[in-house]
């Protein structure tokens, strides 16, 4: 195959796509949705056949366990997968709103009106519902998609890929207007980041060397974060039953993914009472300890932490513990060491819960939750694109709204500039 010809086709494809989406009508979009969904759930079967074989590839070539985590599909997944696309076609649509429109002394008004990005490149590996959510998260918000999924996915990939356009068949909108990259070769990946005449932006979700290549190699704005090292900080203030399973959930409830909590902050006043509980929980569950000084006296065979184990994401039965002073000292460790993605304070200190929300510079900051809830579907947007913990356009999970953007419109009747 000539990958260079190749993309360039899809890329032709994908603007002409873009343009028939921008103006498509909500009820043909909402049409699209809700038959991929109900084709979703009529092929399970199917999808977990594709999905089967997926799995037995990655097995065979050693893949690292949490990414094999991260590629299964379960009955509940592609319920789920059906069950996002449901709720973003209930979704008002974002596009062609038009917000503070204001009269100016030359008597012209003048506004804003949401529209979309255009065409979206998203690169992605292993989780095939990422196919689905794409798909209907850019459908919806009136984008073309040029979605680009991992090798050890490209069976589910392409089954989900070829309910998605029955969908939009049915619906009378373009089948291109959802491609996914039929070759797994990593050339693809580098002729998509650097179509400029085509492709308006970059989303990639995936490990960080995935992230770093994708943010040095594109010519295209990237919608990205590096990596999520999650913390959970219980306040010498708050309710221990509920700390307890804030951080079981935080860090046991799902391994893999980038808003498992990687390190555990105890303030020194209720370590003594809270971790020995805590850690015996941990260590039911499998999970290896990693602790300073402090934390290690509280805690008979915790290994030492390294300066490296701070700043590290695991995405694996792996936890860091440090006990901390105060509040201030927790939150200065979090700036050191975070990444900015999502960080939890567990306190019934009204006050202090107030300053960790204001102070902690993350995309998504929580009070007695725990941080596996930053997540697009869990936060009403249907699904995600992924999750930015850049400050500039969009923060966090990054659902309909962060896929448009807004351009001015003036409203006149015959005014003109004296």
């Amino acid at each position: 195959m000539d990958i260079k010809r190749y993309m360039d086709a899809v890329g032709r494809e994908a603007r002409a796509a873009s343009r028939s989406m921008a103006r498509a009508d909500t009820a043909a979009k909402n049409r699209a949705l809700e038959a991929i969904a109900a084709a979703v759930l009529r092929e399970a079967d199917r999808l977990l056949e594709a999905n089967a074989l997926d799995v037995a590839g990655a097995r065979s070539r050693d893949l690292e366990p949490a990414l094999i985590d991260r590629l299964t599909l379960s009955e509940k997944g592609v319920a789920g997968m059906s069950e996002g696309l449901l709720q973003i076609a209930s979704l008002p649509d974002p596009v062609g709103e038009i917000s503070d429109m204001k009269f100016r002394p030359s008597g012209i008004q003048v506004g804003r009106m949401r529209v979309p990005l255009g065409v979206i490149g998203i690169i992605y590996e292993a989780r095939p519902n990422v196919t689905a959510d794409a798909a209907g998260l850019c459908l919806k918000s009136g984008n073309a998609a040029i979605l680009r999924g991992g090798s050890e996915a490209l069976h589910c990939n392409q089954a989900i890929a070829a309910l998605v356009h029955e969908g939009l068949r049915l619906a009378g909108l373009p089948e291109t207007a959802v491609q996914v990259i039929s070759t797994t070769d990593r050339a693809a990946v580098g002729e998509l980041v650097t179509m400029k005449d085509y492709v308006d932006v970059i989303v990639p979700r995936g490990g960080k060397g995935l992230i770093e290549r994708i943010s040095q190699e594109a010519t295209i704005p990237v919608i990205k974060h590096l990596h999520g090292v999650c913390h959970v900080y219980i306040d010498d203030d708050a309710d221990l039953d509920k700390a307890l399973k804030i951080a079981v959930n935080a860090k046991t409830q799902r391994y893999g993914t980038c808003n498992t909590m990687e390190t555990l902050l105890v303030a020194s006043g209720v370590a003594e009472r809270i971790l020995p509980r805590l850690c015996a929980i941990y260590a039911d569950k499998g999970v290896e300890l990693r602790g300073d000084a402090a934390a290690r006296q509280m805690v008979q065979g915790m290994k030492e932490a390294t300066e490296d184990d701070w700043g590290t994401e695991y995405l694996a039965p792996i936890l860091s513990i440090r006990v901390v002073r105060d509040l201030d000292e927790a939150m200065d460790h979090i700036d050191a060491y975070g990444s900015r993605h999502t960080d939890a304070i567990v306190t019934e200190d009204y006050s202090r819960a107030r300053r960790f929300l204001r102070e902690v510079d993350s995309s998504s900051v929580m009070v007695n939750a725990s941080t596996r809830f930053a997540d697009g579907f869990e936060y009403g947007l249907g699904a995600e694109i992924g999750i930015s913990t850049d400050k500039i356009h969009a923060r966090g999970p990054v659902g309909l709204e962060g896929l448009t953007s807004q351009k001015y419109i003036v409203l006149g009747d015959g005014q003109i500039r004296t």
